[in-house]
């Protein structure tokens, strides 16, 4: 495996410290040595690598990943040939990694085997993407997020991203089958939504006992679970059951947030905004209506309150996610590290640290990923420009000048520019 010596770089190392002058050795796929001020000697055989004072920071974890999506609207998923759809779901493997994105937690895959099978092809080197938890179609109950199917139609199993399953002995089939396929997670859709639901995003349609078999089937095949929670209910029953991944969680009260300050330190939160962001400055674009776009601005609202609420109570809180819908399409993910900055008042760098260091912890390798230290995994970016300044420059794929992951270039920089 290539050894490379990075000098003259202003690095941000994920931990929230400020940054610094220095330079980043890596070896066998990690990184060997981090020096502040002039480097050390290049060993022998080690390619050089002058950042000419550009940004070095870890790579950028995606934290609520719809790799399978396919930037059409949910109902057309079904309806895309599985063979046409693990193409699809490729090439957006690749363009996230081409984003800097160097991980991904998958938060569902619109059919069954997309993320196992993309995963283990990314793992043999087949094919570029990010490092990926694979996880399998969100699983809901009938009238639940995802569930479109109509009644004088024949009924599907999977009609759109979802799997439809009622009662434990349902839920546990579903869940047995997936673990059998070689997902590394769960999704399971407890609330309402106000997109593709017949609840509220303030209802919780998954029972308590539904929720207890996934997670009974979840410990015995060590698989993680995540969960859409969008009501106050849904967070309490998702915690009450041990899930560690709590999306959206726009309308806690009092007694959620309480809930989810005790066990700050083992969950997080993945608001999920962009798609509520997108759809509330909408009005006449992908047919949205004036009045669905000001009823996203209200929940947007409600969202910003309840995250800043989160955040004074030290719970993680980690941009990302439902990117691939025509609204939120893949390639533009790092829109979600904007948003966390403008509209919800987070600095910069509490920013990065949630998309880097935080998210090494919600993929199970804390210390290992999403940090600039010796002996992490070397998943780096070398960025023209300073994200402290404009985090919109993460936005600039052009202003990525090297990306690696596992100590391997996917984007080397252009020979010769300082």
């Amino acid at each position: 495996m290539a050894s490379y010596l990075i000098t003259d770089a202003r690095i941000i190392d994920g931990s929230g410290a400020e940054p610094f002058a220095g330079s980043v050795r890596i070896e066998d796929g990690r990184i060997a040595e981090v020096t502040r001020g002039t480097a050390t000697p290049p060993p022998r055989g080690a390619s050089v690598i002058d950042a000419g004072g550009a940004t070095l920071m870890p790579g950028l974890i995606e934290s609520h990943a719809h790799l399978g999506f396919a930037d059409i609207p949910s109902y057309e998923l079904t309806r895309l040939p599985p063979e046409e759809h693990m193409l699809a779901t490729v090439r957006n493997a690749k363009l996230m990694l081409d984003c800097g994105y160097t991980s991904a937690f998958s938060a569902a895959s619109p059919k069954p085997r997309l993320d196992v099978v993309l995963k283990r092809e990314i793992e043999a080197g087949r094919v570029p993407g990010p490092r990926l938890l694979a996880n399998g179609p969100e699983i809901t109950v009938t009238g639940g997020l995802g569930d479109t199917n109509m009644l004088h139609l024949p009924q599907h199993e999977t009609p759109t991203f979802c799997w439809v399953a009622d009662g434990p002995e349902q839920i546990r089939r579903v869940c047995r089958l997936l673990a059998r396929e070689g997902v590394d997670l769960i999704k399971l859709n407890l609330s309402g939504d106000a997109g593709t639901s017949s609840y509220p995003s303030d209802e919780t349609p998954m029972t308590d006992g539904e929720v207890a078999a996934a997670m009974e089937v979840a410990r015995a095949a060590r698989l993680r679970v995540a969960a859409h929670c969008r009501s106050a209910e849904s967070v309490m029953i998702a915690l009450r059951h041990g899930i560690e991944v709590i999306y959206h969680a726009n309308w806690v009260d009092e007694r959620a947030l309480d809930a989810l300050e005790a066990a700050r330190d083992r969950v997080f939160v993945g608001p999920a905004l962009g798609i509520t962001y997108n759809l509330s400055q909408a009005a006449g674009q992908w047919g949205v209506t004036a009045e669905r776009s000001a009823s996203f601005e209200r929940e947007l609202a409600v969202s910003v309150e309840a995250l800043t609420r989160m955040r004074k109570r030290g719970i993680r809180v980690l941009p990302g996610g439902d990117y691939g819908f025509p609204y939120t399409p893949h390639g533009t993910y790092a829109r979600d590290l904007w948003i966390f900055v403008k509209i919800l008042g987070f600095s910069a760098m509490d920013t990065i640290v949630a998309a880097t260091r935080h998210g090494g912890e919600l993929m199970g390798r804390p210390g290992e990923l999403g940090i600039v230290k010796v002996g992490a995994l070397a998943d780096l970016l070398l960025v023209d420009g300073d994200p402290l300044a404009d985090i919109a420059v993460l936005q600039d794929r052009g202003a990525l000048r090297m990306i690696m992951k596992d100590g391997a270039l996917h984007k080397a920089p252009e020979k010769g520019r300082s």
